[in-house]
């Protein structure tokens, strides 16, 4: 449940802060209050409105937070794998502005808004004052008879989209093979031409890294030998240090019985001694071994030459340069069998298209059992909301393609009235029956789902009377098993309310500023009276706005002690 909403700085709002609860939250307020501002404000931080827009004239910075109360164990799941901070059934999305740049975060982390989408779809749904008129697209028909469906039409989809996109990908690849022959030739002449030319090269694994070590060792062949003879020199027996450590190795050796130091240092210039001995040895192993042969490094320089050729036209390794060998090989070994090729497509294309049409089947008999469960619920919810003599029925045709959600069109029919023949909703519905439409839709449609929070923003648009009492007992009946939110016009859903907030505008210091309050029972009927009786407030309209809520009470009693 969205337990607050806090907004500064945005529009005529300095800073306000909306403590919500539990059942349905009305808030009402003169025309131009600033009641569009708090639902703008929440749609910015869920990600779905522009929050700039509304930043107030001359702030440096402004900003929104929700806090929501929940115990999905889905959200949960969806905070852990965004790596997200879980906070003992609390989520936090703020969205704050500064310097022309806003930023999203969930609990206190940095989040994209796309993330923010997907966890608040699972927080809040909110029906805007125009949302109703998606009842006037099919495509959206057709979306809310598969939400109402159970898991098995969801399977089937994610197999129905796998055969479709299987389907379309061997299509292409069907097409693209029946080009015409002069074209099959180019290619087979073109892929024989790179197999060859890699194949000829006969390349080995690591075989640059070692021809790039020789091709060093022999270009510097000369300074080689030059420095390394010199190193013989100055460590041989005759001028260099072994020469002088035998001396003095011998030296030491007379007197170190004197001294036990002595004789440790004795000890140390010999293995001196040996080590310098072994060195020379290994240089001079290393200098009769040595051979310097120009035509090798010409050999290694020309073999170096074509790899690097290769590896600019096939890969930047040897493994690149054979793994596209290997996949030019399976290309040109198609065209090679071009009949067989073509005729494995065309099987291929069968049995894909045999299966997405097993699968649009499926999806339609799942379709027309969700459809006719929820075809009747819509139906009955209607007739409590003063539909007295509806028909409401989805009707199913055949899409000329199949596609990847199934080959169905749905469209809602609705009559109203007695003896005429369901149509199309679109054609007959008019904006205030479009509005109780949607009511009863969400109506129904909150059952499925596990959101615990709905906002409606002026949904009774365009209804009053009978119709608008009808729609405030619906409103009071799904509040009291998820929390509601509502903006309205009217006395009658007003009074249904379990919290009621008033926004308002004043007059501070010169410039006009809204605020929101919760309303204290003795408020309320003065509130009930303003919206039934607008500027001028007698007595007779206080005493019908205490009737009108000692009413709603009593109903609301009677409905949940029945």
């Amino acid at each position: 449940m969205l337990r607050s909403i806090y907004v500064k700085n945005l529009a005529l709002i300095d800073e306000e802060e909306i403590l919500l609860e539990d059942g349905l939250n009305i808030l009402t307020g003169e025309t131009g209050a600033g009641k569009s501002i708090l639902i703008g404000s929440v749609s910015a931080a869920l990600g779905t409105g522009s929050l700039k827009d509304l930043v107030q004239e001359g702030a440096e910075s402004a900003s929104v937070e929700l806090t929501f109360e929940t115990s999905s164990e889905e959200v949960s799941r969806l905070l852990e794998e965004m790596e997200l901070p879980l906070m003992d059934g609390l989520v936090l999305i703020t969205r704050s502005w500064r310097n022309g740049r806003s930023i999203s975060r969930i609990n206190g982390e940095t989040a994209t808004v796309a993330k923010v989408r997907e966890i608040a779809q699972r927080l809040i749904d909110i029906h805007g004052q125009h949302e109703h008129q998606s009842l006037l697209y099919p495509k959206y028909h057709l979306e809310l008879v598969d939400s109402f469906a159970d898991k098995e039409l969801l399977s089937r989809k994610e197999a129905c989209r796998a055969h479709y996109r299987d389907w379309k990908e061997t299509g292409r690849e069907l097409e693209q093979a029946l080009t015409d022959e002069r074209d099959r030739v180019k290619q087979i002449d073109f892929l024989s031409y790179e197999i060859s030319e890699i194949d000829d090269a006969a390349l080995t694994e690591g075989e640059d890294a070692e021809l790039e070590a020789r091709f060093r060792r022999l270009s510097n062949a000369q300074k080689i030998l030059e420095t390394a003879g010199e190193a013989e020199q100055l460590t041989g027996s005759d001028n260099g240090a072994l020469r002088d450590l035998s001396t003095a190795s011998g030296l030491l050796a007379r007197i170190s019985s004197l001294d036990d130091a002595l004789q440790d240092m004795s000890t140390m210039l010999v293995q001196l001694e040996d080590l310098c001995m072994d060195f020379n040895r290994s240089l001079n192993a290393f200098l009769d071994d040595f051979q310097y042969d120009e035509r090798e490094l010409d050999e290694i320089a020309g073999r170096l030459d074509l790899i690097n050729r290769l590896k600019m036209k096939y890969g930047k390794t040897i493994p690149d340069i054979l793994q596209y060998r290997g996949t030019q090989s399976e290309a040109l070994a198609k065209l090679q069998d071009y009949d067989a090729y073509v005729a494995g497509l065309k099987s291929r294309l069968q049995e894909s298209e045999k299966k997405l049409r097993e699968d649009c089947a499926a999806i339609t008999v799942l379709r027309k059992k969700s459809a006719g469960e929820l075809a009747e619920q819509i139906r009955e919810s209607l007739e409590e909301l003063n539909f007295l003599d509806v028909r409401f029925e989805i009707a199913f045709s055949p899409l000329k393609e199949m596609t990847e959600n199934g080959a169905d069109d749905v469209v809602f029919l609705i009559s109203t009235n007695p003896g005429m023949a369901p149509r199309p909703l679109q054609s007959v519905a008019s904006g205030g029956e479009l509005s109780r439409i949607m009511l009863g839709i969400k109506t129904v449609m909150a059952a499925k789902d596990s959101v615990g929070t709905m906002i409606f923003d002026e949904i009774d648009t365009g209804i009053s009377g009978r119709t608008a009492q009808k729609v405030s007992e619906k409103m009071a009946k799904l509040a009291s098993a998820r929390q509601v939110i509502a903006i309205t016009h009217l006395a009658q859903i007003a009074s249904m309310a379990d919290t009621h907030f008033l926004i308002e505008k004043q007059v501070e210091e010169g410039t006009t500023r809204t605020h929101v309050r919760k309303l204290k029972e003795q408020e309320i009927t003065g509130e009930l009276a303003r919206i039934l009786g607008g500027a001028k407030i007698t007595d007779t309209v206080l005493k019908s706005a205490e009737e009108m809520k000692r009413l709603a009470n009593a109903g609301k009693q009677r409905d949940q002690n029945p």
